[in-house]
């Protein structure tokens, strides 16, 4: 083959914090494909673990973990992340050293990273993919926000999920005046499609996240689910070797689901209880689905999205321990996630790569 014409080879790094980063980096490996690129995907954990069941065929690489855990108390959420700062940075470092000896191992042309500090290099094209131009924590916003945006200056392109104007979901998050960023707006990405299919439940419950919230969240809410009488399909978020499937009485638990089921899963269910996580929101846009968030106690992100769609009328939300069952009732008074309709070129987005 001429060496001109070689499909050329994508490192594709997804941070391992709970399942967001991994799966809305799902469509872009898709896309790469049928592209005509060779994806490598690296990353650690869960997120590994699941796009290693998504994609099977695909080379896979582990990196160092972050080692992101969540406090038990949501206010003591920041502390927790300035505690777990020196091992973060740590793997950060490492990480940096492992992608210069992988770039020439593996041949590598391009590099696509989710949020992963160290997977950048000077000598291939490097893109960072965020919705968070601003990191909010709190008191010390300012200070983060900073911080991160003097890392995504490094970067050939910063991609945001989201659109430019004032019809957006990420709102302060993902836009700022800063013309120091190399950013493109790309659109909501979703690795899901819309599809009229029959009502087969009333509620889809979907768990996301790093531990223990996640696990304190799936608690509560099967003490809860009992009080409901409709039919119900609860995902635990647990990535296992093997799919489980209980049910019991108008519940059917799944300890995991595929992009497939899932998509199956959420077309066939009238509401969702969820996480106000931004690939989820970006989801239920997609498929145009009313929802109901519990933000993650102390993620700032997630209760700056929730009070945003609140405000503006679109979904309800309560904390943690405040939610009840009764409260799904809410999503009636709601309009739910709009669809915003964008085509993206992905061959001009990954032009980036034919530069070298």
């Amino acid at each position: 083959m001429d060496i001109k014409t070689a499909p050329k080879t994508i490192l594709i790094a997804p941070l391992n914090w709970g399942l967001g980063h991994a799966t809305r980096c799902i469509p872009i490996i898709r896309a790469l494909q049928d592209n005509n690129y060779i994806p490598i995907i690296a990353s650690d954990g869960i997120a590994l673990e699941l796009l290693r069941k998504e994609f099977p065929n695909i080379q896979t690489l582990e990196l160092p973990s972050y080692q992101i855990e969540y406090a038990k108390n949501g206010a003591n959420f920041k502390w927790k992340l300035i505690k777990n700062g020196p091992k973060m940075v740590r793997a950060v470092l490492e990480e940096k050293k492992i992608i210069q000896n992988w770039i020439e191992k593996y041949a590598i042309d391009g590099i696509i990273s989710d949020n992963r500090l160290g997977v950048f290099s000077k000598n291939v094209p490097s893109v960072f993919i965020t919705h968070q131009l601003n990191v909010m924590t709190g008191n010390t916003t300012w200070v983060t926000s900073k911080i991160h945006q003097y890392i995504i200056k490094k970067y050939t392109e910063c991609w945001v999920p989201d659109l430019v104007g004032t019809s957006n979901l990420t709102g302060k998050l993902g836009h700022i005046d800063n013309p120091n960023l190399k950013t493109k707006y790309i659109g909501p990405l979703s690795r899901l499609q819309k599809k009229l299919l029959p009502k087969k439940y009333d509620l889809l419950v979907i768990l996301s996240g790093p531990e223990p919230q996640r696990s304190m969240l799936e608690k509560h809410l099967k003490e809860e689910i009992v009080k409901y009488n409709g039919n119900v399909i609860f995902i635990e978020g647990n990535i296992e070797k093997e799919q489980k499937i209980t049910a019991i009485g108008n519940v059917t638990y799944y300890n995991f689901m595929n992009s497939t089921e899932l998509e199956q899963a959420f077309n066939e269910s009238e509401m969702v209880l969820c996480r106000s996580g931004y690939t989820t929101i970006m989801d239920l846009a997609q498929l145009r689905k009313k929802a109901f968030f519990i933000p993650t106690p102390g993620q700032y992100e997630q209760e700056y999205l929730a009070k945003k769609l609140k405000k503006e009328g679109l979904v309800p939300y309560a904390t943690q321990d405040d939610f009840r069952m009764e409260n799904i009732r809410e999503i009636e008074e709601y309009k739910g996630l709009p669809r915003l309709d964008t085509t993206l070129d992905w061959k001009i987005l990954f032009k980036i790569f034919e530069k070298n």
